[in-house]
């Protein structure tokens, strides 16, 4: 098997990450920052929220609009003002019911009905008398032109709703409230996920300046102490998944060119848990089609076969025998009974990836911190959302290791922690900051 232990060793060179490269990534990906804000060429869209960060003395109730995919919720959040909040009503239901007794997410279904359906819900939980401002996260691709005004750009997840591209989605759920008699549920903002996310970490902690969603996708925000539009703070949602300043290798290229937009969320495609087990897939696959290690049945060809919690599974896996691997290689690729140096290949491709995925991915926010506080005199509190940072065995150590070997001691600098419910809490917090400022 020294074969083997050749190739893993190539695959080691070819999936790391150097220190001088880590310096390098961060340095273009500040760059792609800068461009982005003065309206150059960049593949960081830089895309304005209109909304600057909370103070943490926001309070009352507020209602907010949790609508990123599918399935939607409303919630009916009371904030303090000592930056604590809880969600004291809630209704979570799908656009598209299983009976098939409606489907607002169909071309047949139209704009005007969907928001009528969501807001048919939010008067569930709207309180007897009183104005409540509402807050309304809305991850689809947007263009922003006020902090309550969002044009959808083109529907994705499989949402396909008519009448709605093109439109301002913030009018449209102003409309159908109006329509249902709810003039007093008034929208203030309307929010990307990753917004929501540094939102909910900054109601209770000044210092946060970074939002992530580390997850199925990836992107970051960052508060922007003077943007160029308003020449005050505001925060930037990125779109960083987009960012093109990686090298990419040939297995990075093979998912990337059989995706459905080659060349577009290149990041992304090397970071995010949606992918990362297909990259596995694909370095697997590359070693049994040279003979390393014995190819089972026909299953390691299925694209996508390897879904993120099964990359959990392995990273976890410390036992003498590798039994978790075994299992995950024999019900997802048919692969079975193979040597334990061969189960060890396939852990050891896991992490080279997943820990790659974290190493990027913190050189981005060491360009963010580069940028805002060059010589990283400030406290900074980096917000995260997501399974593969919740749940990753390693991963959020890695990304701490990653920051102690940029910026060594002054690393003591940078806190990075989970931030939950962002597209909720966030939207409740983005409304309140928004009204109070009126």
């Amino acid at each position: 098997m020294e074969q083997l232990g050749t190739a893993v060793a190539r695959l080691e060179t070819e999936l790391a990450v150097s220190s001088l490269l880590l310096q390098d990534i961060a340095s273009r990906f500040q760059a792609a920052m800068t461009d982005g804000l003065a309206g150059k060429s960049s593949s960081l869209k830089m895309l304005p929220s209109f909304i600057g960060s909370p103070t943490g003395q926001e309070q009352g109730a507020v209602i907010a609009v949790d609508f990123g995919g599918t399935n939607v919720r409303v919630l009916l959040v009371e904030l303090a003002d000592t930056g604590r909040s809880r969600i004291v009503a809630r209704r979570a239901f799908p656009l598209k019911d299983k009976l098939g007794h409606y489907d607002y997410t169909a071309e047949s279904a139209s704009g005007p009905a969907l928001f009528d359906f969501i807001a048919g819900k939010i008067s569930e939980i709207v309180p007897a008398g009183g104005i409540y401002p509402l807050g309304h996260t809305f991850s689809f691709p947007c263009r922003q032109q006020g902090v309550d005004q969002a044009v959808l750009i083109s529907w994705t997840k499989e949402i396909k709703t008519a009448g709605v591209e093109g439109r301002d989605v913030g009018q449209m759920l102003q409309a159908a409230l109006e329509n249902r008699g709810l003039e007093r549920v008034r929208l203030q903002a309307v929010i990307n996920d990753t917004t929501g996310t540094l939102l909910t970490a900054a109601y209770s902690d000044p210092a946060t300046t970074i939002g992530a969603i580390c997850g199925t996708g990836h992107n970051s925000c960052y508060l922007e102490s003077c943007h160029p539009l308003t020449k005050r703070p505001m925060i930037v949602n990125m779109e960083s998944g987009n960012f093109d300043g990686v090298q990419q290798t040939k297995y990075d290229i093979l998912l990337d060119q059989a995706s459905e937009k080659p060349g577009a969320q290149r990041l992304e495609k090397m970071v995010s848990g949606q992918y990362l087990g297909e990259l596995v897939r694909l370095i697997v696959s590359s070693l049994a089609a040279a003979g390393h290690i014995s190819s089972g049945s026909e299953s390691l060809s299925v694209p996508y076969s390897l879904p993120t919690e099964d990359i959990s599974a392995i990273l976890g896996d410390t036992s003498p025998g590798l039994e978790a691997v075994a299992a995950v290689a024999a019900a997802r690729w048919g692969i079975t009974q193979l040597k334990v140096c061969e189960y060890k290949a396939i852990q050891t491709i896991v992490r080279l990836v997943a820990w790659r995925s974290a190493r990027l991915v913190a050189a981005t926010w060491a360009g963010v911190l580069s940028k805002i506080d060059p010589g990283l005199v400030r406290q900074h509190t980096i917000a995260v959302d997501g399974a593969l940072y919740e749940k990753m065995p390693g991963y959020t150590e890695q990304l701490a290791n990653t920051m102690m070997e940029m910026f060594g001691d002054k690393a003591k600098q940078i806190t990075i922690r989970l931030s939950k419910d962002g597209s909720g809490i966030g939207a409740a917090i983005a409304a309140a900051t928004v009204y109070r400022g009126k």
